[in-house]
Order: C-alpha cells, then structure tokens, then sequence
C-alpha cells in the first residue's frame, strides 16, 4: 500500500513506498533488503513488527558478534573502540550506583548528574559484558539498573524535566536492553519503572508540548522524547508505543518530526543533496546532538524492521551532510529561518547558520558513516570525514562531566563498524 505523507516545506507531496520490513518479507532476507535500501524511499504506515527483535535498539545480535570477533581477534578500528571503552571510568565493574528518588532537571535542586553518570556506567558495563564476556561487568549494569528500578518515583524540574525524560529514558531502556536476558537483572521491575516514570513525561511532552506555541521547542526536545518512547515501546513489547515515535517521526506536529527538523532541502551543491538543520542557525553544538538524537531514533527502528534513516527521499541524510559539512569547515546555504515562541507564537527568525561552538565533537557520526556508507553504499562524503575526523568515538565521561557530554551513548567505533 501506498500512502502520501504530509506537505513538506517545498510544498511537495513524497510518495512513500514499500517499508524495509516489506522487503524483508519479500526479498527474502536482510541481505537482500539491505541490497534494495538504496533503491526504495521507505516507509508505509505499518503497525508495530508483530514480534520485537531482542536485541533491537542501538545494537543487534549481529552487531555485538561482530565487535565480540573482531576484538577478540585484536582488528582494528574495532580494538581502538575497545580500547577507548575500558579506559572510561564508567565502564569500571567497581563502579557504585547513586539511585534517588527524585531526579531534578533545571530549576532547584538540580541533581540529574547522578542519573547521566549512571546510565553511562550500566550501559558501558552491559558492552564490556557483552563483547568480552566479563562477568564482573554483567553484575555491575545489573546492580545499577535494579537499584533505579527499585528507588526512582520521580523526575521533575522545570521544562528542562522534558529533557531529563527524554535522552535518559531511551539511554536507560538501552542499558536494559542488552542486560535483559541476564538472570541478576530485574527486567520486569525496570520495565515498570519506564512505563511509570518516564513515559508519561514523553507522552504529555509530544501531545502538550508544555503548553507552548508547537513552534517553540527546538528539534531535540521532540526528538529525545520521541526516542524515549521508541525505545520504551521495545524494550517492554509495546506496539502501541512503538507506533507513537514512528508516527510522530513521519508526521508529528511538532519540530522533531522528519520534514519539520530538516525544513530546506538544497540540491546538488558541489554534487551532493543537503538539507538545512532545524536548529542550525541557533549553535552547532546542539545540530550535532540532534544528529544523535535522530540516529538513534532511525538506527533503533532499523533493528525492528522499519527504515526511518531513508524515509522522505532520504532527509535525515541530507540534513546530516549538511551538519558534518559546516562543522568540517566548509560553506553551507541558509535559508531565513522563521518559527513562533513562547505561548502566543511570537515570531523570530534567524538568518545566517551559527557558528557558535562550531566543530564540537560528540560520538554521534560512527552510527551514520557505517548505516549509509556501508550498509547502503552510497557516498555520504562529509559524514564519512567528520566520522574519521574524530574516531575512535568514546562515551559518556570522554566528553567532559557536564551533560552535553552525556547526551550520547556512543562506541559507536566498536559497534558500527564495518
């Protein structure tokens, strides 16, 4: 079945086409879907796979047995990803977990920092656990994500509380992910604990967006809670969730959906398509979070059969060659970009790409070089350079102590490569 998606900015309805969970069905096999990627504009409007992959977020089976092989045989880029995770304090089995009741996001109190270190640690313990097999590892991610499982009620703050729910409810339920099948694990109590904490937070974001002009919040903020509930729906075999973050992700009203955070596409400017990033001309430093935000949205639906990285001709592509591109150095087109604030839609507008914090690194490129210049084989020039630029990718606590340096998981060196 075919369906029409809503207008873009150019006023150009996109015909969208079989979905990568159709191919698997009628190619035949991953092999040959991945071979036909290039070739369809996903996706249809399908409901939710009827059985969830496991695991199916940031990482596959075959992704962590690849990374397991590949280290285990002392290969490179693999072994310098390696390397750089068990340097990370985060990833040590000693590390001690600080659950709290409440976790406080902008506003008094602030003490959402001990949430961020945690989720780095349980996620960094459950990668050493699984590509090297280090029980001690194991234990420890099961000791962090019980001990929240069992304490955290609440997460609050002021608007900033959204944010809090968003990058760590879907960096939480990835941690857990990997864990589940580990017998230590509480996984029932940790999938309650999602669905009670951080998902109505998401939720009441997407559809209320605090009460605020839809135009108000920047791309990350629907993109993170969007995430959240992706990863919430997988993790607990949610299709009705699951089904909200795809939506929202093709059609949503809001800034995170597809056409709204890339709203100007440029075509063949010195030979490659480009799409202007939504919070380009606000700094560089929250553009390239939100090509973490939305890689983890695409790669995460990639693992359960839906292919969100092609949908709408290949937009996020476009948009993230825009981003790696200026913060490579080089010149990219703007055009006037117009949104309304606050809760009467007051207007503002900027009119040149920002500089602010231009080139920063965040371990965010590994993920999309490896999707689309290896999976799909086609020539993502700038990705591919900001990817090699700063690889190996590390993780949280490689990129300082505050929270941009955490907005990320990363690894994606270890994981991704191909």
């Amino acid at each position: 079945m075919s369906r029409t998606s809503r207008n873009s900015p150019h006023g150009h309805l996109h015909t969208t086409e079989l979905s990568r969970r159709g191919l698997l069905r009628t190619a035949g096999g991953l092999g040959a879907a991945v071979a036909l990627g290039s070739a369809f504009a996903a996706t249809s409007a399908d409901a939710a796979p009827g059985t969830f992959t496991h695991p199916g977020m940031l990482h596959n089976a075959g992704d962590i047995n690849r990374a397991k092989v590949r280290v285990a045989a002392g290969d490179d880029p693999w072994l310098s990803g390696w390397n750089k995770l068990t340097a990370n304090s985060h990833s040590q089995s000693t590390w001690t977990p600080r659950a709290t009741a409440t976790i406080i996001r902008g506003g008094t109190g602030e003490n959402y920092s001990l949430l961020f270190n945690d989720i780095a640690a349980a996620y960094q313990n459950a990668l050493r656990w699984k590509v090297g097999g280090t029980e001690a590892n194991a234990q420890c991610a099961a000791k962090i994500l019980n001990a929240w499982a069992t304490t955290l009620t609440t997460v609050t703050g002021n608007a900033d509380r959204f944010l809090a729910a968003g990058i760590y409810g879907w960096q939480f339920a990835n941690a857990a992910e990997l864990m589940r099948d580990y017998s230590a694990f509480d996984l029932g109590a940790f999938q309650e604990m999602m669905t009670k904490v951080f998902y109505p937070l998401n939720n009441q974001f997407l559809t209320g967006h605090n009460d605020a002009c839809i135009t108000n919040y920047w791309a990350n903020w629907d993109l993170c809670n969007m995430a959240s509930i992706l990863a919430i729906g997988i993790l607990n075999n949610d299709g009705a969730k699951y089904d909200q973050a795809v939506t929202y992700f093709k059609s949503g009203a809001g800034n995170g959906s597809i056409a709204h955070a890339v709203p100007f596409l440029y075509s063949n400017v010195d030979g490659y398509d480009l799409g202007q990033w939504q919070e380009s001309g606000r700094d560089q430093g929250h553009t390239v979070m939100g090509m973490g935000q939305m890689g983890a949205i695409c790669e995460m639906a990639w693992n359960q059969g839906e292919d969100l990285y092609s949908y709408d001709g290949r937009r996020f592509m476009k948009g993230a060659q825009y981003v790696a591109k200026y913060n490579l150095g080089s010149d990219v087109p703007f055009t006037t970009y117009t949104w309304g604030t606050g809760q009467s839609c007051a207007q503002q507008s900027q009119t040149v790409v920002s500089s602010a914090s231009r080139g920063q690194v965040r371990p965010v490129w590994a993920q999309l070089h490896y999707h689309y210049g290896r999976r799909l084989l086609l020539d993502d020039k700038y990705i591919s350079q900001m990817c090699f630029s700063v690889a190996p990718e590390g993780g949280g606590g490689d990129y300082g102590t505050t929270s941009g340096g955490f907005d990320q998981l990363g690894f994606g060196t270890l994981m991704y490569a191909k």
